[in-house]
């Protein structure tokens, strides 16, 4: 059964779900861990690769989006659809829905920033993972 983490950002946070990614993607890398990073919106997905490049000057995150890097040789992997399915540690979810394969992983990270449209789907998925018998943990942060 994965661990389930919930991500909210606090009201007076300055930035969103993509800078929270960013930096949880660092710690979790610090931990030696591989990860996907559910993000199904094209346009979200290029962004977030961007940003993963310049997030800090001083961090190196080796990452690229499924189907564009060798995907062997990458920890980091942006996807939008669950693959590669040999993935299991962590998966980060930037998607409004549960992903249908979340439970293959041993960790999921689930991100909420403040737009209310975004805060009700975490809600709702909230929710879906306590009802499935993955009681999520809630963890507020504030960038």
């Amino acid at each position: 059964m994965p661990q389930i983490d919930f991500y909210s950002l606090e009201p007076d946070s300055r930035g969103d779900r993509f800078l929270l990614a960013c930096r949880l993607t660092e710690r979790i890398r610090a931990q030696d861990l591989r990860l996907i990073i559910h993000c199904p919106e094209p346009e979200e997905a290029r962004h977030l690769d961007r940003l993963l490049w310049t997030f800090r000057e001083d961090s190196f995150l080796p990452h690229g989006r499924v189907g564009k890097v060798d995907q062997e040789l990458t920890p980091i992997l942006i996807g939008a659809d669950g693959r590669p399915e040999t993935e299991t540690q962590v998966l980060l979810n930037l998607g409004r829905e549960v992903p249908p394969f979340f439970a293959r992983f041993d960790r999921v990270c689930d991100l909420v920033d403040l737009d209310p449209d975004l805060r009700t789907a975490g809600r709702s998925r909230f929710r879906y993972y306590r009802d499935q018998g993955h009681p999520p943990r809630h963890h507020r942060i504030r960038l």
